[in-house]
């Protein structure tokens, strides 16, 4: 008989951001492995890390 296999829970997970030069708001991923610069402005919103993200905007949601 057959052992049954689950998928494994991603570690990361959506942040909606707010740029802090433009005011826009734009969904970034947590474990992003580039630099993330805003659509509008081009302003950076957060750096890549070992495993997570520095965040260089302010977090309006977490999903």
């Amino acid at each position: 008989m057959k052992k049954m296999e689950f998928a494994k829970e991603p570690k990361g997970f959506f942040l909606r951001v707010k740029c802090s030069g433009c005011g826009s708001e734009q969904n970034i991923f947590s474990s992003a492995s580039r630099t993330v610069k805003c659509l509008s402005c081009n302003q950076v919103l957060a750096e890549s890390g070992a495993s997570k993200i520095k965040l260089k905007a302010k977090v309006l949601k977490s999903f």
